[in-house]
């Protein structure tokens, strides 16, 4: 989707603060759970566990809840083992949709997934369909306010950032997966606080479509992001802010 900080955006202001507070903190507990599970609960010798607790540290996500993912996943706590997957399909308008799983029932999820598409008028495709045109790729928006724009570029840039775009009121900066710790840490270390930071995907090719058609698509993925076993959403639809903000208001 082009401009991550423009439906980040969207994604904040729809919906109630509250419930979309507990589904990041979901989220976030899985990912803090799954991290340990895989590679143990110190986060100094587990880049995927920092990650996922510096992420939560953003949402403030209180540290009782990260103590306990960590135990989860470590097996010092019972807990629910989850299972991480990917899903592949095609919305309306041939726009490609990867919705990345983690569940602790793979039917139920693969089950949920395929209604939202069938209502929404797509449908799931085979494995490796859609896949190959999304690349890894960090994303972080800070608020403009937050710091000048020549500091802010120069601390980003030194720390091996790709890039830094202004959206609106917000910075989006994108880092190569490899480089992504790196300029979070650098960014704390400054006293900067990002709005968000994460892992995510983007597509190597961008489907653009009429007003209509875009908003089905939007509505869509918005199902989709819902679905409790979602952790992420991704898409390569091509939306212009004008669109966003009706689709936001709708």
């Amino acid at each position: 989707m082009s401009g991550h900080s423009k439906w980040a955006k969207i994604k904040r202001s729809k919906g109630n603060a509250d419930a979309a507070r507990g589904k990041v903190f979901s989220r976030l507990i899985r990912e803090i759970t799954i991290a340990a599970r895989m590679g143990g609960g110190n986060p100094d010798g587990n880049p995927r566990l920092r990650s996922a607790i510096a992420s939560a540290r953003t949402a403030n996500m209180p540290n009782k809840n990260v103590e306990n993912a960590i135990a989860k996943g470590t097996g010092t706590l019972d807990g629910v083992m989850y299972e991480e997957f990917s899903l592949e399909g095609y919305a309306p308008g041939g726009v490609a949709v990867l919705v990345e799983c983690m569940s602790d029932n793979r039917n139920r999820t693969v089950s949920e997934v395929r209604h939202a598409m069938t209502m929404g008028g797509g449908n799931l495709a085979a494995v490796n369909s859609v896949s190959w045109m999304f690349k890894p790729q960090g994303v972080i928006l800070i608020d403009k306010k937050a710091k000048d724009e020549d500091t802010l570029m120069e601390v980003v840039l030194n720390a091996g950032a790709d890039d830094m775009a202004l959206e609106g009121d917000e910075y989006e900066i994108t880092t190569k997966i490899e480089a992504f710790e790196n300029v979070r840490a650098a960014l704390e270390k400054a006293g900067i606080t990002p709005i968000s930071a994460e892992l995510t995907k983007v597509p190597d090719n961008m489907v653009k479509l009429d007003e209509d058609k875009a908003i089905k698509v939007l509505r869509l993925i918005d199902e989709l992001d819902e679905l409790d076993d979602a952790q992420h959403v991704y898409s390569n639809l091509d939306v212009s802010e004008e669109v966003l903000e009706k689709y936001a208001k709708a």
